[in-house]
């Protein structure tokens, strides 16, 4: 019996410790709360330092010899309830930023759409990643542009490499809208084999703080990085940046044919301790410029779950520092690993200001894709500072919509100001922007003016409903050039008779505008993108567009209430 009141005392003790360790940290955890997309700890509750010490004096209270023996049992029964109390479950802490959807423009108003490309992909596999935990993504995951891109599609690479890539156009009947048209801007740059590839010097920055230690990030990332050894030939080198509480260099660099040195210091990698990012950040930058290969790759490859929280741990001072050292002609590739505290917003806007690309790994399969199937497009730059701007001509619009690439908008007099920043291609990269249009005479989304004018075309764009420019820099240029593709009016066709690419496209930016709360798409659904997306599966030979329809079948499963009666059609 006295063993059992000790057992009672010390599981009581431990609730008193916890209990104030969790009042002097509430506000913290308060505010770690408010930050999660993800399901908080709303069930749980942490007895108060008064509940404690309560239960503490109840405990010692019936030590004494008097007290009844079934007493005793029943306290220390109910002493049992300590670690459910204090065991909290993982906090979410994953950070993404907001952006709002892109609004409809009344051509009248505002003709011009000015915007930089984006090659990334990481929001299509962070997306897949929810879904296929069982979990609807937070709307402020979902890049549209990022899903849409993910996809390859058969556009025609260009004829030489003076251009560095080739610019397809496509207009057809939106399927979400009887009214509205589909454009579809197309880009595809020339391809490399990794024997064409240019040499190598690649720098990587990998995480080992105590936050990568689950299976699916410190592990898979050695993994990710064995494939990328694979790959690797003696002309390219490789150096290794590790940092957890403090950098350090655990590769020298090494030629890429001595793969059992480099797989030997990532299987040396062990995970623990805080995160002082910007310094192994700062430390790779110095190892790749002491390396730097002329006419060659210079890249740092980062690697983390983004949970900085030593050193520099401001979001715009380490996004400032990407951007500062982008001037050293060494390019920063972004690898995002891991959930619960994953830090998209930062991954994604250091790899825009490093004049890079980010991805998110959710699996050995995704790694492959990244790092071995399309290692030329991830590590190549072969364009950089690449913008678009669509004129749209009011004669033929009446509003558009340019759907996706919320954060990458210029303001239009960017387009012609080289001294303006924007997205890079990869060899052999394929880059989508669609644009909802909705053309004269048809009922639009907004209310005319009172007092306004519809505009009038000139001649010289009789018949065309637009003017689409690019403006892009050669990768050691710092003047663009300019190409321009007018769309005509009699391209436009039937959505059943529109290009697999462009109905397969379409299907994909359905389906992340509804993820995102769906605000323009009117009555169409899940059912109405899975049927588009069968359609439009082509030849698919990794297996990526059918799993998409199952992703979109996991999504209605997903979610709530979802209409019978929200089916669509497929285009008219």
């Amino acid at each position: 019996m006295k063993a059992l009141v000790r057992q009672c005392s010390v599981m009581t003790a431990t609730a008193l410790l916890v209990a104030c360790a969790s009042q002097r940290d509430g506000n913290k955890e308060e505010e770690v709360r408010n930050q999660s997309p993800g399901p908080a700890a709303a069930n749980v509750r942490v007895p108060t330092i008064e509940e404690a010490v309560a239960a503490d004096a109840a405990t010692r209270a019936i030590a004494s010899p008097a007290a009844p023996e079934l007493r005793m049992v029943r306290i220390a029964q109910k002493a049992a309830f300590a670690p459910p109390y204090y065991q909290l479950p993982p906090v979410n802490t994953e950070r993404y930023e907001h952006n709002n959807d892109n609004p409809v423009h009344l051509v009248a108003e505002q003709p011009v759409s000015t915007f930089s490309i984006d090659v990334d992909t990481g929001a299509y596999a962070n997306v897949r990643r929810f879904l296929n935990d069982g979990q609807l993504p937070p709307q402020d995951a979902v890049r549209v542009e990022e899903m849409i891109s993910y996809f390859d599609y058969q556009y025609a690479p260009p004829s030489t490499r003076e251009t560095p890539f080739k610019v397809t156009t496509e207009l057809a009947h939106a399927p979400w809208s009887k009214d509205a048209w589909l454009l579809k801007v197309g880009i595809k740059g020339y391809e490399v084999s990794n024997s064409e590839r240019p040499p190598a010097n690649l720098v990587f920055l990998i995480d080992v703080s105590g936050s990568m230690q689950s299976p699916d990030k410190l592990p898979l990332l050695k993994n990710a990085f064995r494939l990328l050894t694979d790959q690797l030939s003696a002309r390219d080198r490789v150096s290794m940046v590790v940092y957890a509480g403090s950098s350090g260099v655990v590769l020298e660099p090494t030629p890429g044919n001595q793969k059992h040195k480099i797989l030997q210091a990532l299987d040396r990698l062990e995970a623990g301790g805080s995160t002082n990012g910007a310094e192994g950040i700062e430390r790779a930058y110095q190892l790749a410029k002491e390396g730097h290969i002329d006419r060659g790759i210079n890249r740092v490859v980062l690697a983390t779950d983004g949970d900085f929280n030593v050193g520099t741990v401001d979001f715009e001072s380490l996004v400032d520092m990407a951007e500062r050292q982008r001037a050293s002609d060494v390019a920063l590739t972004t690898l995002g690993f891991g959930t619960g505290n994953y830090n998209d917003k930062l991954l994604e806007r250091l790899a825009d200001a490093g004049n890079g690309n980010y991805s998110y790994v959710d699996s050995l399969s995704e790694a492959r894709k990244v790092l071995v199937s399309e290692l030329s497009s991830t590590l190549f730059t072969i364009a950089k500072d690449v913008k678009i701007q669509v004129e749209f001509n009011p004669a033929e619009v009446l509003e558009y919509r340019l759907i996706g690439y919320e954060n990458r908008m210029l303001a239009r007099e960017d387009f012609n100001n080289d001294k303006v920043d924007a997205g890079e291609i990869g060899a052999g990269h394929r880059i989508t922007a669609l644009y909802e249009v909705v053309p004269a005479g048809a009922q639009g989304r907004i209310d005319p003016l009172r007092y306004g004018s519809t505009g009038q075309s000139s001649q010289a764009g009789k018949g065309e409903i637009a003017n689409v420019r690019l403006r892009y820099k050669l990768p050691d240029g710092e003047t663009s050039q300019l190409l321009e593709y007018p769309i005509a009016r009699t391209s436009l066709v039937s959505a059943e008779k529109a290009s697999t690419d462009l109905r397969f496209a379409a299907s994909v930016a359905a389906f992340g505008q509804l993820l995102r709360g769906g605000k323009y798409m009117e009555q169409y659904g899940y059912p109405a993108v899975a049927a588009l997306a069968k359609t439009s599966l082509g030849e698919d030979r990794e297996g990526y567009r059918r799993e998409f329809v199952s992703l979109v079948t996991l999504a209605q499963s997903l979610t709530p209430q979802e209409s019978d009666e929200k089916v669509g059609q497929i285009g008219r």
